[in-house]
């Protein structure tokens, strides 16, 4: 009889200190995405496109000031030489031949 009372005590003792605790592991708090509103979603979404839209205005400007730095450093012959360069590695990265009038006649 004794042996039967305390084997029901301590059942009942772990099964109310384990029941919350499983509880708690099929109801997390506070975690997984919230929920938000249509409106919040859209001033969000709207936010994320004008901060990239400046992000990439000052990155067109920072590239046409290097370029007009580069213009303004070079002179006209090495403006002329870089463009043929480029058209010829353009050309190979193609692979196509040289024109005929600039191919030299081997011997």
């Amino acid at each position: 009889m004794m042996i039967k009372k305390l084997l029901i005590t301590l059942c009942v003792t772990c099964w109310s200190v384990f029941a919350p605790a499983q509880d708690e592991k099929a109801k997390p708090k506070g975690t997984g995405p919230k929920e938000t509103s249509f409106k919040g979603e859209r001033a969000q979404r709207k936010k994320g496109r004008l901060e990239a839209r400046e992000r990439r205005r000052k990155e067109r400007a920072e590239r046409k000031a290097i370029k007009k730095h580069h213009k303004r450093i070079q002179t006209k012959e090495v403006r002329k030489r870089m463009k043929r360069s480029r058209k010829e590695a353009t050309r190979v990265n193609k692979n196509k031949r040289k024109k005929r009038s600039e191919r030299k006649k081997r011997l």
